[in-house]
């Protein structure tokens, strides 16, 4: 069966991976898509040496079909359709005693601290594995990960019905947290400086600023009729970004934080102070939201045909990869089952 692995210093290789049989409690998935995201630059890109094994099968936004059932395993045949949440818990630390087990404070994340989706044959426990309807199909259903992010974080903010919302940064996250809070009934209001994904976005039917031209903060407060934003979601990753939050969220409003900062950030906290605002993390996501996530793909919510810029064989992961660090592309799926496939 063919894989692709990063090999280290930047070097993404295909290559013939041996599959040994599903082990007890384990489930065998005949990977049909897997999406590429943000994370999966930075390892392609060699910005994450320190953390990951070499040579790595990357890759966790999935869909596919049980290939095999390991013993022990039940509820389970051969031919159904899967997603698989890839997150691994101890289930002993604070954290996951306390109920929070995605936050775990030994978590492995698979594809990154484990072998992952880019690879025809992938052995998963079968509890990380989730159903998927038989009518949702399954180039729409890899995109379940990143929507299941974008429900998480959506939830995290406790929007209402009605509430302003501003989203920093129009990448694939940016653009579904917008769609998901639109479906929870908020007015979404987008801010993204690269010109083809303000078209994109405009083109979904929601507000869009460049924040290089415009003057943002008195964007929003017009916007808002001079209130200030209910949640501000900070899912860009940039410094500027980070320090407008707390001018762009109304008395007792909501700053989420989603993008991942590789560096300390400036922020206001007399502005926190001074208008009682609240400053959230957001970080991947629980079982639930994967099944609200699965539910919205199915029902048509997300724009799947729109955020899904194309779609590569295998063999040509390297070069999506490109495609997406120049932002020509939104989110692009690997067609990993290929000949296999057929």
């Amino acid at each position: 069966m063919k894989g692709v692995t990063y090999a280290g210093h930047g070097r993404l290789e295909t290559v013939t991976v041996d599959i040994a049989p599903p082990a007890p409690g384990e489930l065998q998935v005949a990977v049909a898509y897997c999406g590429l995201c943000g994370t999966d630059l930075h390892i392609a890109h060699g910005d994450m040496e320190t953390r990951v094994s070499t040579p790595l099968v990357f890759g966790h936004e999935t869909s596919g079909r049980v290939a095999a059932v390991g013993d022990d395993v039940r509820g389970w045949a051969v031919g159904d359709p899967l997603t698989v949440m890839p997150l691994l818990w101890d289930g002993t630390c604070a954290a996951c005693l306390a109920g929070h087990q995605h936050i775990c404070q030994n978590l492995v994340f698979v594809g990154i601290d484990s072998p992952g989706g880019l690879q025809q044959r992938w052995n998963v426990p079968a509890a990380i594995a989730i159903p998927l309807p038989p009518d949702l199909d399954l180039r729409t259903a890899a995109l379940v990960e990143p929507v299941a992010v974008a429900v998480h974080d959506v939830r995290r903010s406790e929007l209402h019905i009605g509430d302003h919302a501003v989203v920093l940064g129009g990448g694939p996250i940016g653009v579904l947290i917008a769609v998901v809070a639109r479906e929870a009934g908020a007015h979404v209001l987008v801010a993204e400086v690269d010109a083809a994904r303000r078209e994109r976005i405009a083109g979904l039917g929601f507000p869009v600023i460049d924040p290089a031209e415009a003057d943002l903060i008195a964007a929003v407060g017009g916007w808002t009729g001079g209130n200030g934003a209910d949640v501000v979601f900070e899912v860009s990753g940039a410094a500027a970004a980070a320090r407008s939050t707390t001018a762009l969220a109304k008395v007792r409003g909501t700053i989420v934080v989603v993008a991942i900062h590789g560096a300390a950030r400036e922020i206001d906290l007399q502005r926190v102070f001074w208008r009682e605002l609240r400053l959230l993390g957001a970080r991947v996501y629980q079982r639930s939201d994967f099944y609200r996530a699965i539910e919205l793909l199915r029902e048509g919510r997300i724009p799947a045909g729109t955020l899904i810029s194309g779609v590569v064989p295998l063999d040509q992961t390297a070069a999506a990869i490109d495609d997406l660090g120049s932002g020509r592309a939104m989110k692009i799926l690997v067609d990993v089952a290929g000949e296999a496939r057929r």
